[in-house]
């Protein structure tokens, strides 16, 4: 299976295009979790989201992984993006599961079905000896997600700036 081509039990997975743009504006709407993102929230939603595909946009490009969008297969609703994230943790290459969801879908159990694709097309598909997921202190629905896609909390450190838990999952 390809990367861009995942599907779970209610969601399919894309690559991400610049049209998702003023869709993926909704994250940063009513979203009382930006505080666990280095965002400059002087920007409009728009220029953020602008910003956050760009950037997925080069990973493609390079032949990196990168968040996807999460879309309903009911309705093809685009409601998060999720990916396998490149990581340079420690001096040490690492991919992290990565996952973000608009608010108006959480608490569905979206985010841990999003993580749990992307973990298993990690195991299945990636020479790594473990799968991370970066989380910020207090950011207590991420540690849920991480907790139930089968990680522990490995260490803290800190990372650009940031102090993160780092928990991980062995392949």
């Amino acid at each position: 299976m390809k990367y861009d081509q995942q599907e779970s039990e209610r969601l399919i997975f894309r690559k991400l295009t610049e049209q998702d743009i003023p869709s993926w504006a909704e994250f940063f709407v009513n979203n009382d979790r930006l505080q666990f993102f280095n965002f400059d929230l002087s920007k409009s939603k728009e220029a953020l989201a602008e910003e956050w595909i760009q950037i997925q946009l080069k990973r493609y490009q390079n032949n990196q992984f990168g968040h996807l969008a999460a879309e309903l297969k009911t309705d093809g609703t685009f409601i998060g993006i999720a990916g396998l994230l490149p990581k340079q943790l420690k001096g040490k290459p690492e991919y992290e599961v990565a996952y973000s969801l608009k608010p108006a879908y959480w608490g569905k159990g979206y985010g841990t079905e999003m993580a749990t694709c992307i973990k298993y097309f990690g195991f299945k598909n990636m020479d790594v000896k473990r799968l991370i997921s970066m989380i910020s202190f207090g950011n207590e629905a991420s540690i849920k997600v991480a907790k139930k896609n089968g990680m522990q909390l490995l260490f803290d450190t800190e990372f650009e700036g940031e102090l993160l838990h780092i928990f991980g999952i062995k392949c």
